[in-house]
């Protein structure tokens, strides 16, 4: 029984669902229907155009049988009309009976319908496109693009705007060319040159009977011309066998031929004609051609006869430290500890199984201070959950620094990085000798150390443009300037950077004072380069300012955007010294203990901190910012936002991590030199090189003894506003809230900078300014300490006589 019924089943699903098949008279009859309803739309589309304005009140009217409509086919044409033209596709509505008398057509003479899909696709296409294009050049909905055209032009006008809408429209064209006409630049270019070649020659012909030659120079023009096209098609593979694009290829290199090899016959025969004026003409072309040369070489005459401009060539013999300055604490290999890695392995595995996480592969990947562990967990496994394990793993290790990354940029793995028990020091011997660093071409090449990878990190300061180092104290700041101070001495010349070191410490740069003649830079009036108190540190920023000011305008003067193409523009010896250009070095200012400077000086120093930091990286000049927590008051929110390159050292919460970093991690470093380094990206953990004082008392003392320029480069001069008061201030120098501030301190007898402040709403220093015009005019007494100013005018009628007798 159940084999009949599997056999009546196949029989039931084998069965076919009835299809409608459509005979041949019946396709005879629906063609032709097709066709004269395609001929009435378009009778009735022609008289829309002068109708449509007169029938507008009978569309409402279709039932009513009295209503008469102007269209040419009545009520059925006016509506039509109204509905495929007006609230359709304007005049592209006359496409769709085209269309619609093709597929009639096709119809009538049994034609496969399939042929006609692509057309009616593309129909639809061009009718929207020549209805957006035509509503493109109508402020309200008319006849020629119809309201399709209208709206549509409205609502991409309201997102890309009227030039949007053109760019928009001419894609499109160019999609449709190309696709649908199959249009291509070689083929515009191959009519191009046919039609220019079909008109040389009727010129030619054109011009030789006009003339009255002989037949003979025509036909010995025809001669060449046909000579030379079987040579470039024999030259070619056979006709039935070449591709569109080796025809195309071929008819280009036969033009060019025929042009070169045309060219002589040309200038023959217009030369006996007129031979002087010819000769005239060639010795004009010639001179105006040797002015131009000898104008636009002038800098490659000046460079073959004096080379290229060397700005190393005041210390032409300077020589650069050695490695033997640094000393070498150990090969710089790691060793492997197998036990250690096995031990540290398992106990991962058995925590992470604790938890019933269940991990598919492990890797180890071993640093000079930290191993890699790069696990894959199984199917199914969150990764939130191990990242909440974080103190579970440190824990089962018995570890200080466990750093959970899930998961790893650019891979499908989840890192957990675990102290080795004995660490490597990486020496900055190791890191300068490196390959990747001698090898470096940038502009300022920085080696911080190595990766847990082992590989030396370097970086470059003109890209970053400015870093900022942070951490807790005692966890290398000091030696990664030291570091990032060394890597520049060993890679670059004196000519091409100087620094300006700030030590409010005054015992960590110090060393560097030795090299003041060679790469500092500092203002004419100092007596020391390197700036150990902070009241200076305010004139310095603002002479930094004023030569960042300075090399802007000579960039704008040489037509250039950065100090690199300013540079090799002088080199090449484009731009002439006489008009104030000269060669710029780099300048890096470097901060230690930024603040200890923002608590002491305060406003005044963040001013020219943030405009350098803005502006400063085109022209070269680049900070290197060190605190212990750059905090809100410490670090603004605009100059924070021109450090991306960020420098942290352990830190004691996840607080100062986030602060430093914006994001945790650095809590959780050992110190001792163990950093992390993001450029606005990625976080990278670090070693960082380690330089000792007695190396760089070696590398300082190693600079120093070489000749040297005459003194330290100098900045320019910058006159601060002096202390005290300006007791012959001239009346019509005074602050135009002068007369205002007067009022509020004769008001409340108290003569204060900071009374001003909060009542007019002033900074600090145009408070101060008039308080000094206050005194100057004899309505305030003279500075008395941390006591307020006496106020000399009793009331405001004595205060509007004091000022009126003036």
């Amino acid at each position: 029984m159940a084999k009949k019924k599997t056999k009546t089943s196949t029989k039931t699903s084998s069965k076919k669902i009835p299809s409608f098949k459509v005979s041949n008279q019946q396709k005879i009859i629906f063609g032709s229907l097709l066709m004269l309803l395609s001929v009435a739309c378009v009778i009735a589309f022609i008289s829309y155009f002068s109708t449509w304005q007169e029938d507008q009140s009978l569309l409402k009217e279709f039932g009513n049988r009295q209503a008469e409509a102007k269209n040419w086919l009545n009520k059925f044409g006016a509506s039509v009309s109204h509905l495929f033209i007006y609230k359709g596709f304007g005049i592209a509505a006359f496409i769709f009976p085209i269309l619609l008398f093709q597929t009639g057509l096709y119809l009538f003479l049994n034609y496969k319908l399939k042929l006609l899909t692509n057309r009616w696709f593309w129909g639809i296409i061009v009718s929207t496109w020549l209805a957006i294009f035509f509503g493109f050049f109508s402020e309200s909905a008319p006849l020629l693009g119809g309201v399709v055209g209208f709206e549509m032009n409205d609502f991409l006008r309201a997102y890309i705007g009227k030039i949007g809408v053109a760019l928009l429209l001419f894609f499109i064209f160019i999609t449709y060319a190309v696709t649908r006409l199959g249009v291509t630049p070689q083929k515009i270019k191959a009519l191009f040159y046919t039609t220019q070649e079909e008109f040389k020659a009727a010129f030619k012909s054109n011009k030789v009977k006009a003339e009255g030659n002989e037949p003979e120079t025509a036909t010995s023009y025809t001669e060449i011309s046909s000579t030379q096209e079987p040579k470039t098609v024999s030259n070619s593979s056979e006709p039935d066998t070449t591709s569109d694009v080796d025809i195309e290829n071929s008819f280009e290199i036969k033009l060019a031929e025929e042009e070169e090899e045309l060219a002589p016959p040309t200038l023959k025969t217009q030369a006996p004609s007129s031979n002087n004026e010819n000769d005239e003409l060639k010795i004009e072309v010639e001179t105006v051609e040797e002015e131009k040369e000898e104008i636009d070489n002038l800098s490659e005459k000046l460079v073959k006869d004096f080379g290229e401009f060397d700005p190393k060539l005041a210390l032409s013999n300077y020589k650069f430290p050695t490695l033997e300055l640094l000393n070498d604490y150990g090969s710089g290999s790691i060793t492997i500890n197998q036990e250690e890695l096995e031990e540290n392995k398992n106990k991962i595995v058995d925590t992470l199984k604790n938890y019933k996480i269940e991990i598919s592969q492990i890797k180890a990947t071993i640093g000079p201070t930290v191993t890699l562990y790069e696990i894959v967990p199984a199917a199914g496994v969150r990764i939130s959950k191990i990242k909440n394990l974080e103190d579970d793993i440190a824990l089962s290790l018995a570890a200080l620094g466990i750093r959970i990354i899930a998961p790893i940029p650019g891979k499908g793995t989840i890192g957990i990085e675990v102290p080795n028990k004995n660490s490597t020091i990486v020496s900055m011997r190791s890191v300068i000798a490196s390959k990747k660093f001698q090898a470096a071409e940038m502009e300022l090449p920085i080696a911080f150390g190595k990766t847990i990878s082992n590989e030396t990190f370097v970086v470059d300061l003109a890209k970053m443009p400015h870093l900022l180092m942070a951490g807790a104290t005692g966890q290398g700041k000091s030696v990664g300037l030291n570091a990032i101070l060394t890597s520049l001495l060993y890679k670059k010349h004196p000519a091409e950077v100087k620094f300006v070191l700030v030590d409010p410490k005054k015992v960590e740069l110090t060393l560097f004072n030795k090299i003041e003649r060679h790469f500092l830079a500092k203002l004419p009036d100092s007596e020391e380069a390197i700036i150990t108190d902070n009241t200076k540190v305010i004139n310095t920023l603002n002479s930094l300012c004023i030569e960042m000011d300075n090399r802007y305008e000579m960039l704008k003067n040489a037509m250039v955007r950065n100090i690199k193409e300013y540079n090799t523009k002088f080199k090449a010896r484009k731009l002439n010294p006489n008009d104030g250009h000269q060669f710029l070095p780099y300048i890096v200012l470097v901060i230690d203990e930024f603040a200890d400077l923002i608590m002491t000086a305060g406003k005044e120093v963040e001013t020219p901190i943030a405009r350098l930091a803005q502006l400063a990286r085109a022209i070269g000049i680049h900070l290197i910012v060190a605190t212990q927590r750059p905090s809100v008051n410490v670090i603004t929110g605009i100059i924070k936002a021109n450090f991306p390159a960020r420098v942290a050292f352990r830190v004691t919460s996840k607080i100062d991590s986030r602060t430093i970093l914006d994001s945790p991690g650095a809590d959780q470093l050992i110190g001792r030199g163990d950093m992390l380094y993001t450029q606005g990206n990625d976080l990278t953990r670090l070693q960082c090189a380690f330089v000792d004082t007695p190396e760089v008392d070696k590398i300082t003392d190693f600079i120093g003894g070489q000749r040297a320029y005459p003194d330290a480069h100098l900045l320019p001069e910058y006159v601060g506003e002096e202390s005290g008061t300006g007791l012959d201030i001239d009346i019509s120098e005074r602050d135009a809230l002068f007369r205002e501030a007067a009022e509020v301190i004769v008001i409340a007898q108290q003569g204060s900078a900071s009374l001003l402040q909060r009542k007019l709403k002033l900074g600090y220093n145009r408070a101060g300014r008039i308080i000094d015009q206050l005194e100057a005019a004899g309505i305030v007494g003279p500075f008395e300490g941390s006591k307020a100013r006496q106020v000399l005018v009793p009331d405001m009628v004595a205060l509007d006589q004091l000022l009126n007798n003036e």
